[in-house]
Order: C-alpha cells, then sequence, then structure tokens
C-alpha cells in the first residue's frame, strides 16, 4: 500500500495503517534523533514521543508538502522539546554514540558530536539546519521547506557554520 494511502486511512482512525506507517517510518525518526542526541535511550525517548506525536497530529497533514518534510519537521520539534525537558544544554560530548561497528564509524560518530556541539552555540536554526544537510543528505531547498525558511538562509546558515568551525571544508563535506 502506498504511503500516501496509508495517511489517509490512518487519519480516519485506521489503526493497522497508522501501524504500517510507524513501522515504515520508524528507521528515518530513530536515525535522527539517535544523531540528535547521541545515545540510544534518549533515541529511544525522543522516537516515542515523535511517534504518540505523529498519532495526535496526524490529522492536520494536508498532503500540501511532502510527508518526509512535514515528519523531519515534527521529530525537529519532538527533540528540541526533550532538550529543554531534560535540561540538554551542556556540553553534547556527554552523550557519545555508544556503540560503533569499527572505529572509522566511532571516529565519525565522535566528529559528529563535536561538530554538534560548536554548532549549538551558533544558535537557533544552526543545528538541525546541519543535521538535515550533511547528515541526512537534503539539499538547501528541502531543508528550507522541512524548516520552513527561505534557502538563502539554509545556505547563509551553512556558511556561518563552514567559516565557524574550519573543519568542514578541511573534511570534505559539502
Amino acid at each position: 500500500m502506498e504511503e500516501t494511502e496509508l495517511i489517509k486511512l490512518a487519519q480516519h482512525g485506521d489503526a493497522k495503517a497508522f501501524e504500517q506507517l510507524i513501522d515504515n517510518r520508524y528507521d528515518t525518526i530513530y536515525r535522527f534523533a539517535y544523531k540528535w542526541c547521541g545515545n540510544d535511550v534518549d533515541a529511544q525517548d525522543i522516537a516515542q514521543q515523535a511517534c504518540v506525536k505523529l498519532a495526535r497530529n496526524l490529522k492536520q497533514f494536508r498532503f500540501e508538502s511532502a510527508f518526509s518534510s512535514w515528519l523531519y519537521r515534527l521529530v525537529i520539534n519532538c527533540a528540541k522539546d526533550w532538550q529543554k525537558t531534560h535540561n540538554r544544554y551542556q556540553t553534547q560530548t556527554d552523550h557519545l554514540p555508544e556503540q560503533a561497528s569499527s572505529s572509522s564509524t566511532h571516529e565519525s560518530a565522535i566528529y559528529l558530536q563535536q561538530i554538534l556541539e560548536k554548532v549549538s552555540r551558533l544558535g537557533e536554526g544552526f543545528r538541525e539546519t546541519l543535521l538535515l544537510v550533511m547528515a541526512e543528505g537534503f539539499t538547501h531547498k528541502e531543508v528550507a521547506h522541512i524548516l520552513g525558511t527561505q534557502e538563502g538562509t539554509v545556505s547563509w546558515r551553512m556558511h556561518e557554520i563552514r567559516k565557524s568551525l574550519n573543519l568542514l571544508h578541511e573534511k570534505g563535506v559539502e
């Protein structure tokens, strides 16, 4: 069954359609939550909150944009709520990823957490912009749509991130 049909059925109270929608999208939700917080337990909490929020707010989705854009916005909001609730404005390196399949993967995870720590200091919108562009692979246009901002703002944020870190360009991150 196509995602659009699942969404419509779930919006009308079909529990099986909603369950299938969650099954199809849970990895995306969890993966982004994990990149946000850096550990499995908190990522599961954020993902669970996102699923609950999805159940409550799915009727508000109007098919005016891609479902994935709407879903990322919902997960970002849950991650921000989690961060506020848990007073997680301290250094994110306290929450480095717990498991790594190789030293290369572990080094990449540590590097990402160090970048996120520095980017968090730049201000509102920078962290999610970086995660969506660098970690999720979205274009600036797609990120602008997800975040409800202008493409130029996303480009400016990425420029400021590169400028302030001077590490992104050296590592070859575009």
